[in-house]
């Protein structure tokens, strides 16, 4: 019990402090949502058990939060800014469980400095409920195997769900864990037992309502991760450059030197091998970490598809490297740390040094000039009461919805063919004869107008972001809609 005050104090302490800091930060930036945030604040507002791209967890914390908080930019995403320190708790007791509480705190720690964290930490996103089930889902097989019980089996069952329900990626958890039970003499008899196949069933089951929406939608859930991966496309075939990157973007998201520390480990991986705790948490980050890396290699796979191998990595690393070199982990905490304040910070250091934010060196633009964008397209909505708001853009309707909540709006796409949310949620083929305001990137809509009784040029919103970036759009009445 000492042991676990020494270390879960500081560790609680050290949560508290970045989380406070990390609100601060948000607000001090002055940045606005991200794309992707608001466009899962508007699936916030009309719950359902699915989406065009994701499973419905991320749309059901945010509705949660705004519901106390209103729909200010700090309660829109203060579910990821409150899951990661949860998730390094658990992590805590993770590396307490197999190891020790030294290096549950470390665990923790790493995961909390992390810059993947750090960056993720200011937007909401898929990945913190994620990466918290992966965890929880851990832990609880661990004692599964542990106990002749049932208990664990349907708690890790149920969390599995729920991470499925969160990202598809949690799938990936299964054949380690079915890979951790065959490889392991004593555990293989549990393959011959109700409990486990039980609780994937329970998994499958708590999804059953996901898969359900998107056999009524066509599967837009499914057809969209096809597209992303490339699955089935003609240009699949060897891209090493793209598997560099990847690998680059995996070594970045835990830090320098962290990533060092990680692939050294990995390096030794078959004397590790012979401890059964180092063992299980070899078979948490390999398998998924080779097929991503198979994916980025003959198709495409961005940096955060293979996030749930750092959980694992974030044990690994103390329970390898301490006590003996205690100072290298110091030193990937701390440089991590440091990194993230100077990220959280440039545009405060460049100004003090004279160094003016472009396009190229501000790493927070695109989370900036929405609102005063979307605010100068408000007068020229509202001096046309009962027109619809149309885009064909998801970016720019995802914000525009957000700031000026129109009482209708639709995306403009003829070919049937859903590319977002709103092409499922939206049509305009019932709405003939109605007045339209398009609100577009390009200046020509000559297309688009063509469709419609009359058009009208309303006039250009342009938002001066920096010298060499600002954001700009056109704003269109379109009158008559004659249909597609």
């Amino acid at each position: 019990m000492t042991a676990r005050r020494d270390y879960l104090g500081p560790l609680a302490l050290i949560a508290a402090l970045l989380t406070v800091y990390r609100l601060w930060v948000i607000g001090h930036l002055g940045i606005d949502l991200y794309v992707d945030e608001a466009y899962y604040w508007g699936w916030s507002q009309q719950l359902d058990w699915g989406y065009y791209s994701k499973p419905p967890v991320i749309a059901a914390l945010i509705a949660a939060s705004t519901a106390v908080l209103g729909n200010s930019l700090v309660a829109i995403k203060l579910p990821s800014l409150l899951i990661y320190p949860a998730t390094a708790f658990a992590l805590y007791a993770l590396g307490r469980r197999m190891f020790s509480a030294q290096v549950g705190f470390w665990a923790g720690l790493a995961f909390l400095s992390m810059p993947l964290v750090s960056a993720l930490g200011l937007f909401v996103s898929t990945d913190a409920p994620l990466l918290l089930c992966w965890t929880l889902a851990l832990i609880f097989l661990l004692r599964a195997l542990e106990r002749d019980g049932w208990a664990d089996w349907l708690a890790c069952g149920a969390i599995i769900g729920l991470g499925l329900m969160s990202k598809y990626t949690m799938a990936a958890f299964l054949p380690s864990a079915l890979l951790l039970i065959a490889l392991d003499p004593q555990q293989r008899r549990w393959l011959a037992r109700p409990q486990p196949w039980v609780a994937v069933l329970l998994a499958f089951a708590i999804l059953g309502p996901n898969l359900y929406w998107n056999w009524t939608h066509d599967f837009p859930t499914f057809r969209h991760t096809a597209e992303i991966t490339r699955v089935g496309h003609g240009e699949r075939g060897l891209h090493p450059g793209q598997l560099g990157e990847f690998i680059g973007a995996q070594w970045l998201s835990i830090g320098p030197v962290l990533g060092i520390l990680l692939g050294w480990a990995l390096l030794r991986s078959r004397s590790l091998w012979a401890s059964p705790a180092q063992r299980t948490l070899l078979i948490f980050i390999l398998p998924l970490l080779a097929l991503v890396s198979l994916q980025a290699l003959t198709g495409r796979a961005n940096g955060n598809w293979a996030a749930p191998i750092f959980v694992a990595a974030c044990v690994l690393i103390p329970a390898v490297f301490l006590p003996d070199r205690r100072r290298w982990l110091i030193a990937g905490v701390a440089f991590n740390l440091l990194a993230s304040t100077v990220a959280y910070h440039w545009p405060d250091i460049a100004r003090s040094t004279g160094v003016a934010l472009t396009a190229k060196n501000d790493p927070f633009k695109r989370a900036r000039g929405w609102i005063n964008l979307a605010d100068g397209v408000r007068p020229l909505l509202e001096s046309h009461p009962g027109s619809v708001l149309v885009t064909e853009d998801r970016e720019l309707m995802a914000h525009l919805i957000y700031r000026l909540s129109p009482p209708e709006y639709a995306t403009w796409h003829p070919s049937g063919t859903p590319i977002s949310h709103y092409d499922l949620v939206t049509t305009l083929a019932d709405k003939k004869g109605r007045d339209v305001i398009f609100v577009s990137r390009k200046a020509d809509i000559a297309g688009i107008s063509a469709r419609f009784g009359s058009s009208e040029a309303l006039g250009k919103i342009v938002v001066p972001i920096h010298k060499d970036f600002r954001r700009e759009v056109y704003v269109f009445l379109l009158r008559d809609f004659q249909g597609y």
